[in-house]
């Protein structure tokens, strides 16, 4: 007993990182001084926790004490009967009733009740930060360890183990899951949450789980969302138990006379008023898109030593899931003890509310405008549109405030702008979104028999269309419209399918190394910093040391190394590395995160047994096979400079657009005028980025002949047509000296059959 006391204190003794309170584990220890007998009265007296088996701290009586005044709580003997009776529970609350932190736990104790014998439990999110940020925060309240008895899974990022018995994961990862375990027999109960937000991985799920219920009667599926969704959700499911949790908030809100002209200027002016009051609370404001949020976050930094210091200090706090180390860990936002009043403010839009954990929100700014990109399958881009946010969003924004007598909402819009101007609802993703991805991974289930699936919004049909010829052009597709060997392996690859084929493809032309660092770090977020006010030049000036002549993909290779070569100079290599960051301007959070997806692409790569060529960047031979792999994947996303000025013709619709900002071809002397992008959208500014120069010979070499007929008639597909011509003589001569040679070696050596090779288009 008293080494198991030992142990006890070990374990026990991690959760004061977390907090500075006592626990009763250390209040055993004052009994070392007596005899042994009085260890083990103590020791027999403590109530153990069943997941783990051993004795409560005080932290968890004390967190339950807060847990037994959630909204949700007094719903959990109601929930607990129908989890136990039915396959389906639909669980409808408004936001802050801690729905998404609770029923996970009492289905972890329902399956505990069973022994584990159907599996655990995965509750699925929308944002992998709010995955990561609810397993500690649901691993404190259960008194267990993160990574053991709770962990999380999310893309490039595992913290799990085979005894973890409740998982938080994003949508996408449990998606990507069912390719390999169609069934999802490792679990008992699926909890899809924030399912409101109409994701297409949340989307796809909600129909696939459909005909695994049906082959698995002992599952459990708990859905979260909230209350405008429930009557539709109840549609789609028929006759199952409904619960409502409720929050009833008693903020004030006060509604502006008129539409503000600059909602962002006012929504700052509003936020420096309240600071000026000295009313303290934290602050929330709900801004229309993530470049409104960078920019507000260095223009309250700039502001800030302009400020009164007895006021206080404005700490702000980007929320938006690009920027990974901004975001607040639980328990980092504790206060410690400052001279001075410190006041955070969170900068999010309309979609991340589920980001906003501070508990101690006093104000709510909400500007009711949103910026969101809707895809056009005519031309294979995104429109960025800007529009009022829907009613259900601002119901949500309200209840951000959650129960305080105190808080405020100001909506910078008039009341009746509520009724005449926003939608009940924002349309799901899935009518809104470029489909490609999803259509692969449904083929790809369609292997294991779960193919049809039964949307509760049907797709676009325009997009279902665009995203199965995109697919037959990649050669994903045989000639029955099922995968073929390259779409299988394709969909092995967490990455968009124009990506994945360009890394088969780098397999033929043996630059592979390369191309795995073009993929992670054009998947991973921006790794260019904003640079502040007045630096602007020297920021550029860094970035110019690592231009690569042929193109903004080998400039991105040419960071990377860079980073890598910084990190492997010193021992201090945390430090080093930022420091190196600072210095050049860029994000080290991006560039580690690419090193994390570089690394899971080689594992792939491994398990799958595809070759893995030696780095060999910067040869002739080596950017040439790079561009070859590129285009590949990628020669549906080709523009050509038509007038010398930077003013690119996209080559399969009449959209133009310029180079981004931060190309390397950007304040050169020559532009290209031929070039390979990886991502497009419309908005004020229309912008390719990434972008590298090729050559038509090497475009017409490699891109299917039924793409290049089908392209719109015009000026540049005149001009490959010119190039195909004046190349087909040489080829065709070609063709015939290697078929003469042919015959000759069958008249010594005669073939009763042939059998057609299979290369990568």
């Amino acid at each position: 007993n008293v080494f198991l006391l030992g142990i006890i204190y070990v374990r026990k003794m991690e959760l004061l990182t977390f907090s500075p309170e006592i626990h009763c584990f250390s209040e055993l220890l004052d009994c070392s001084d007596g005899d042994e007998e009085e260890i083990l009265v103590c020791g027999e007296d403590l109530e153990l926790n069943p997941f783990d088996g051993l004795p409560y701290s005080s932290r968890y009586y004390k967190l339950m004490k807060e847990r037994e005044e959630l909204p949700v709580w007094k719903e959990k003997y109601t929930f607990m009967e129908s989890l136990l009776h039915n396959q389906i529970v639909i669980v409808s609350g408004d936001a802050k009733t801690g729905k998404s932190s609770q029923i996970p736990q009492w289905c972890a104790e329902y399956c505990l009740s069973a022994h584990y014998q159907h599996g655990v439990v995965v509750c699925t999110q929308v944002h992998k930060q709010t995955a990561v940020w609810l397993a500690l925060r649901v691993a404190d309240e259960m008194d267990v360890n993160v990574g053991h008895e709770v962990g999380y899974f999310v893309p490039f990022e595992s913290c799990c183990t085979t005894e973890t018995i409740l998982r938080y994961c994003t949508d996408d990862m449990l998606q990507r899951e069912m390719m390999s375990t169609p069934l999802l027999n490792y679990y008992g109960v699926i909890i899809l949450d924030d399912v409101h937000e109409r994701t297409v991985a949340t989307d796809a799920l909600l129909g696939l789980l459909k005909d695994v219920l049906i082959s698995r009667p002992e599952l459990r599926l708990v859905i979260l969302t909230a209350p405008h969704m429930s009557s539709k959700l109840q549609n789609y499911y028929g006759s199952i138990p409904f619960i409502r949790v409720e929050n009833k908030y008693h903020a004030e809100v006060v509604y502006s006379c008129s539409i503000q002209e600059d909602h962002f200027l006012s929504a700052l002016r509003l936020l420096f008023e309240i600071h000026h009051t000295k009313e303290k609370g934290n602050i929330v404001i709900f801004l229309a898109c993530e470049q409104e949020i960078e920019k507000a976050y260095q223009m309250i930094r700039q502001e800030q030593s302009n400020l009164n210091p007895d006021l206080g200090e404005l700490i702000p706090v980007p929320l938006y899931p690009t920027k990974q180390d901004l975001i607040l860990k639980p328990n980092q936002g504790k206060e410690k003890c400052y001279k001075k009043y410190r006041r955070k403010v969170l900068l999010t839009t309309s979609f991340g509310e589920a980001l906003i954990w501070t508990k101690n929100v006093t104000f709510v700014i909400d500007v009711a405008v949103e910026r969101r990109k809707v895809y056009n399958p005519r031309i294979r881009a995104d429109s960025v549109i800007t529009e009022p946010i829907s009613k259900s969003q601002a119901e949500m924004h309200k209840q951000i405030l959650g129960m305080s007598s105190s808080g405020k909402l100001f909506c910078l819009y008039p009341e009746e702008f509520t009724y005449k101007e926003m939608k009940p609802h924002l349309p799901a993703k899935i009518q809104e979104s470029n489909l490609t991805s999803m259509v692969l991974f449904l083929k790809r289930m369609d292997i294991a028999g779960l193919g049809h699936c039964d949307f509760i919004s049907r797709p676009a049909p325009e997009n279902l269309m665009q995203a199965l010829e995109d697919l037959d052009y990649l050669a994903a597709l045989d000639n029955d419209g099922n995968l073929s060997e390259f779409g299988i392996i394709m969909s092995e690859f967490p990455l968009d399918p124009q990506l994945s084929k360009s890394i088969l493809a780098s397999c033929e032309f043996e630059c592979v190394d390369e191309m795995l660092t073009i993929a992670a770090m054009v998947t991973a977020p921006n790794c260019f910093l904003h640079a502040p006010p007045g630096t602007e030049e020297i920021a550029l000036t860094c970035w110019r040391k690592f231009s690569h002549p042929a193109g903004d993909h080998f400039t991105l290779i040419n960071i990377f190394n860079a980073f890598k070569e910084a990190s492997a100079k010193s021992a201090s290599q945390y430090y080093t590395n930022e420091k190196w960051c600072r210095d050049y301007f860029l994000s080290c959070s991006a560039l580690r995160m690419a090193e994390i997806i570089r690394a899971e692409l080689v594992e792939i790569m491994k398990r799958i047994e595809l070759p893995i060529s030696e780095p060999d960047f910067g040869s002739k031979e080596n950017i040439l096979s790079i561009k070859k792999s590129l285009l590949s994947g990628y020669f549906m996303h080709i523009a050509r400079d038509v007038d010398g000025s930077g003013n690119y013709l996209m080559l399969t619709h009449k959209q133009v657009a310029q180079l981004h900002p931060l190309s390397s071809y950007c304040n050169t002397r020559k532009i290209p005028e031929w070039v390979l992008f990886h991502e497009f959208s419309i908005s004020e500014d229309n912008s390719i980025r990434v972008v590298s120069e090729i050559s038509p010979d090497l475009f017409v070499e490699l891109v299917p002949q039924y793409y290049f007929s089908n392209l719109p008639p015009s000026e540049s597909k005149d001009i490959l047509q010119e190039v195909i011509n004046h190349l087909s003589p040489v080829s065709t001569m070609k063709e015939e000296q290697k078929t003469n040679n042919d015959s000759k070696e069958n008249e010594k050596f005669p073939q009763t059959s042939t059998e057609q090779r299979c290369i990568i288009q």
